[in-house]
C-alpha cells in the first residue's frame, strides 16, 4: 500500500477510504466527478486578479498585495502549497513592506475550488500569521467549505503523486 503523506494527520477511518479508491484505481474518477474542470488563471496575471478580487472582498483594511504568481520553486512534497511572504526594503529614509503571494505551479493545471483554497489561506495569513483557530476561522468566513477543499485537494496532490495528471 502506498503512503499517503498528504494525509498523515487525518483520522485512520478516512485513510482507508483513500487506500481503497487507489486499490480500485477510482481516486481519480471520484476527484473528476467533483471537479470536472479546471480554471482559467493560467498567468501570473490573472492569478493576481483572482487574488486580489477576493482580498478586496473580504480583507479590505489590509496591507496591499505587491505581487501575485505561480512559482516552480515551491516543493509541495514538504507540504507547502503556497507562500505568504513580506519583504522588507529601504526606500528613501523609510522601511517599507510589501506583501507577497506564491502558489505552486502544480496548480495551473487544477480546479478552481482548490486554488481559491489556497489562495484564502494565504490572504489568512495577513490578517493572522500562526495558524490557530482565528485564522481557520478567517479561512472559514472566506470559503465556507475550506476544510472540505483542503482536503480534497490533499486527495488531488496523492494522485499526481501516484499516477500522474489528472487533467489534461
Amino acid at each position: 500500500m502506498p503512503e499517503l503523506s498528504y494525509l498523515q494527520g487525518y483520522p485512520d477511518h478516512l485513510q482507508a477510504q483513500v487506500q481503497q479508491l487507489i486499490q480500485q484505481q477510482r481516486l481519480g474518477e471520484v476527484l473528476l466527478q467533483r471537479y470536472p474542470q479546471v480554471h482559467g488563471c493560467t498567468t501570473d496575471k490573472s492569478l493576481y486578479q483572482f487574488t486580489v478580487e477576493l482580498k478586496n472582498q473580504y480583507l479590505r483594511n489590509t496591507q496591499p498585495l505587491s505581487k501575485v504568481a505561480y512559482d516552480s520553486k515551491i516543493q509541495v512534497m514538504k507540504h507547502a502549497l503556497g507562500l505568504h511572504t513580506t519583504i522588507s526594503r529601504v526606500q528613501g529614509g523609510k522601511l517599507k513592506a510589501k506583501a507577497e503571494i506564491r502558489v505552486a505551479t502544480v496548480f495551473k493545471n487544477a480546479p478552481e475550488p482548490f486554488l481559491r483554497m489556497i489562495v484564502v489561506h494565504e490572504l489568512a495569513h495577513l490578517k493572522e500569521k500562526d495558524h490557530n483557530k482565528a485564522f481557520y476561522s478567517l479561512c472559514c468566513h472566506m470559503e465556507p467549505s475550506y476544510h472540505q477543499l483542503e482536503f480534497d485537494t490533499r486527495l488531488y496532490l496523492t494522485h499526481l503523486s501516484l499516477f500522474g495528471e489528472l487533467y489534461e
